[in-house]
Formats: structure tokens, sequence, C-alpha cells
């Protein structure tokens, strides 16, 4: 571990002159999988979850305890059906999620996909797929499965399995997918700031943002726990001119950019701005206009106790890197992280990158700023020392080092994240930490927290904190759909 810990500290001198791998490529067991490999007609019966007595379950791969599902399905059904995916979850952990029980003991969380059609085609991951129809009649539909599984194979699957074979790598469907997110234009000290919106810890905020971007913005309730003296500041205008800013008035105006590294944070205080009664609005588009009006009082200034995080784009002097090799499955963590700018349409379009939530359940998140400079060059994100003192907010997102190689930071297996979108824990602030085979070759998928845990419980494992020249490996990395 001491020696991985040593040669990432090596990159990040070296990341700015030199184009090296982070990692030196390695290979292990990935343990034991098997193939499923099948089409076959299926009838629907009564669905035996309980509450849903009149609706019709089809299911294409059942649950069984230990098994979990990966792969891609095709369908052609008699009437229009949803995709239902299961994830079992431990009773504790429901917590008001949309679950599927047959007993009350046994609980799963339940994907619901509405592709509102009766055929298609789908990637999953989970401990059981279906079909479903929210009526009473029988469908019926011809499927097609490619697949993997992982863990005891159920009895009536057997006949459907290929070999037992033995995997060195991971190919992880959709690891990398185009997420294209609504852009926003503000001021700096009277120029454009191009922005995105992706979190904030004010429910009233969520929805009137995400209904007017038509863009999901998450509900992070761990920016509360923000001091405030380590946030930027960001005004909206509540009357006055009508315009895009976020309140329907002029464009929201900020108090740094990246351009001031030492100041510059996504994440912001908001601050309302409103004319008085009898004076004459008039642009306001720099931080000094803003206060001077105060002053004089033209406006009043209210803070308030809601943070959003707001990574910038393009800023004066400067923006993040845009991507020139578009090919997702070629080092997606490497030469930037943004596909296109488009201020016409007003979209950016950056990179998703697949991994799993704490109960297993498949999460994708954008990273706009590192701490730290050598990785920050090297993803093409935007350098933010800053964050440092934000650590209070921070969720884990564990990152293999070895093992099983596939798409993840470092060129193994997708990270395993210790919160997901929707979770009080939940906020877009990341803490690297490292996940290290002490034997390699015993190497095997691990897809939840649980998995973690009970590997490092066993000595199978090693997990510490990723340090680059003594600094912490931290990310703003949003959780996102890039499908929406």
């Amino acid at each position: 571990m001491n020696k991985y810990i040593l040669l990432i500290t090596i990159f990040a001198v070296a990341a700015v002159i030199l184009s090296i791998p982070l990692l030196a490529d390695q290979y292990a067991n990935a343990g034991m999988i098997k193939k499923i490999q099948f089409t076959q007609t299926l009838t629907s019966s009564q669905d035996p979850g309980q509450g849903h007595e009149n609706e019709q379950m089809a299911f294409i791969l059942s649950p069984n305890n230990g098994t979990l599902y990966s792969g891609s399905l095709t369908f052609t059904a008699s009437a229009p059906v949803q995709i239902v995916i299961l994830h079992q979850i431990e009773k504790s952990d429901a917590r008001g999620q949309p679950t599927w029980t047959v007993d009350g003991n046994t609980i799963f969380a339940e994907t619901v996909v509405d592709l509102g059609t009766n055929a298609g085609s789908y990637d999953f991951t989970g401990a059981a797929i279906g079909l479903h129809s929210t009526d009473s009649a029988t469908i019926t539909a011809t499927v097609s499965v490619d697949g993997w599984i992982r863990g005891q194979t159920p009895e009536a699957m057997q006949h459907y399995t290929g070999s037992t074979v033995t995997e060195t790598s991971l190919k992880l469907s959709s690891a990398s997918v185009p997420a294209k997110i609504p852009l926003h234009l503000g001021f700096f000290n009277g120029s454009p700031v191009y922005y995105i919106i992706t979190d904030t810890n004010d429910k009233k905020s969520v929805n009137m943002i995400s209904e007017k971007q038509k863009w999901k913005v998450e509900s992070a309730p761990t920016l509360t726990n923000l001091p405030k003296g380590t946030l930027g500041k960001v005004y909206f205008f509540h009357n006055g001119i009508t315009g895009n800013g976020t309140d329907g008035f002029q464009n929201d105006v900020f108090s740094n950019t990246p351009a001031q590294k030492d100041q510059y944070t996504p994440l912001r205080t908001i601050i309302d701005v409103t004319w008085n009664i009898g004076k004459v609005p008039e642009i306001l588009d720099s931080e000094k206009k803003i206060l001077n009006a105060n002053m004089t009082g033209k406006v009043r200034l209210t803070n308030t106790n809601i943070i959003m995080n707001m990574p910038q784009i393009m800023w004066p002097g400067g923006q993040m890197s845009v991507r020139e090799d578009k090919d997702l499955e070629q080092k997606p963590f490497e030469g930037g992280q943004i596909l296109d700018i488009n201020t016409n349409n007003m979209a950016v379009t950056l990179i998703a990158h697949r991994g799993w939530g704490p109960d297993g359940r498949t999460i994708y998140y954008i990273i706009t700023d590192s701490t730290t400079e050598g990785p920050a060059k090297m993803m093409g994100v935007t350098n933010t020392p800053s964050l440092i003192s934000l650590s209070t907010a921070f969720i884990d997102l564990y990152q293999f080092t070895n093992g099983l190689k596939g798409p993840g930071l470092f060129g193994f297996q997708p990270g395993i994240s210790s919160a997901s979108g929707g979770d009080d824990t939940y906020g877009p602030l990341c803490k690297i930490s490292l996940v290290s085979w002490n034997d390699p070759t015993q190497a095997t998928l691990l897809e939840n927290m649980k998995d973690i845990n009970t590997k490092k419980s066993a000595g199978d494992i090693t997990v510490e904190s990723a340090r680059v020249l003594d600094t912490g490996y931290l990310l703003d990395c949003p959780f996102v759909d890039p499908f929406q």
C-alpha cells in the first residue's frame, strides 16, 4: 500500500510534463463467475410481491440469496411492460424507498424502468430482473439474455449457464456515458461566467430549479454542515429586471472564479438581492456594484442558509478542458471530463462514470474539481485546493488499486460510494479511499459496502485514505442521472 501511495505522489509531481499511466497494469483472478445466455418465451402470473396482487410479473432472472446478475436483455411482449430490477437490501435500510417483498422479511429495493413500449433492450445489474404490468391481464414475452451470474446459480437456471470461467477483467456495460447538463450564464466583475447547478441542501430549491432547468438537482443534506466562512458567495435577484437568473430576474453574480485559485470553491452560499421600493432597477453585474447599491439604499441583502453546488465551466480567462478523444472506453478519467460546451443551446456534456452505491445499486457521477494539482491536470478538471476546508461534508468513494481490471478511476473495478442520491448522508463532495487486495490473485468483484467491510474484516483487503503530496485526494463529484 505504501508503494502505491508513493506512486500517486510521483504522478502528481510529473503529471504536468509526462504522459505516463497513473498505475502499472496489474492482472488478477476475479474469482468464479458463470456465463448466461438464452432466449425463451415467458408467461406472466400474479405478482407475488406484497401490495401487487392485482398486477402481473414474469421473472426473467429470479431472486436467489447471494446471487447477482449483470448483462443485457432484449424483449418483445404482448403488451407494454415495465422492466423491474430488484436489489437485495437490509430491512433497516428501506427508509421509504420503493421496495418489493414477498414475506416482509427479505427486502429488495425496486427499480422500475418504464420504456412505454412492448419491445426494447436494456442493460441491467441486480438480484432479480422481471417484466411487470400494472394490469391484471396475463402477458407473454420472448426474452433474450446475455450476461453473467455471480454467486450461487439458481437451480432453475442451471441449463442456461455455460461453463465456469475465470476472468481477469470486468467489461461493464455503459461504464462511462455522456451526461448533457443545462448551462447557466452569470456574471463576475462584469464578465460572463457559465456554470451548472447540481446539488443543494434546500428542498424547495431542489424542486424549483429542477423544474425550471428540466434536469434534476440532487438534494444534498450534508451541505448544511459546511461552515459559511469557507464557502463562495452567489447573489440571486428576487425582483428588478426580468432575466435568466435562478429566480427569474437578472443573471446571478459570483464573488469569485477559478482564476482566484485560493478563494474559489464550487460550493456557494446564496445571498438574496431585493430592490427597494421606489428605486429604479438596473443590471448589477459585479459583487462590488451590488455592495455599493446596498450601501446607498438601492437594494437590501439577505443572507440565507441555502447552499448550492455550482461548478463553473467557463469563466473570464479560462475554462475546464474539453476532451479531444471522444471514445469513452479509452481512459475516461484522463484528458478531460467535458465532451462539449454549447453556449448557443446552453448545455454542457460531461462524462458520467458508473459505480455502485452502498447497497449495490448503480450510480453515476461526474467530476468537476480536485484538491490536488496533478490529478486535476490529468483528469482535465479545476484544481480547487479550498475544498480541503470542506471535509466535514465529504462522503467516501472507494476506488480499487489492484485486482479485477475494469473502468474504475485507477483502471480496476468500478468504485463504491458510501452514500447514494436521496440518502440523508449524500453530498457531492467525495473523499477518495484506496482499496487494495492483499493478495491480488484472490481478488473478487465487490459491489457494495457490505462486501468491502466483510473483506476488510477478513484481512483480504486494506483500505486507507488516498493522499497526494501529503494532501487528501478530494473531488467534487456530484451524482447525476445521465439518462434523464
